[in-house]
């Protein structure tokens, strides 16, 4: 049996990972409010994903999808999923 303080720990850990560490990695990726920053490693995932789609970055795309995060954040419901799955995690610490 898992207490309730491993349990929150580890939602805490999910919250923590979903309302900063994405969104500062992202940003330090160049995926930004403002857009894509020139010169970072986003250009050049950006560059190769038109290059590869005729000049074009394809909506649903990896490139897309985290431009769209790097500018709007994570949703509450990807925020949340990441809570339950950090208080899930340690619920199953030996």
């Amino acid at each position: 049996m898992v207490g309730f303080i491993p349990i929150a720990v580890g939602a805490t850990l999910g919250l923590g990972v979903a309302t900063v560490v994405v969104p500062v990695t992202l940003g330090a990726a160049g995926f930004t409010g403002a857009g894509i920053a020139a010169g970072s490693m986003a250009t050049k995932m950006m560059s190769a994903a038109a290059v590869a789609n005729g000049g074009g970055v394809a909506a649903g795309s990896a490139v897309a999808t985290l431009q769209s995060i790097g500018a709007a954040g994570l949703s509450l419901a990807t925020k949340g999923a990441l809570t339950i799955v950090g208080g899930a995690l340690a619920s199953f610490r030996r």
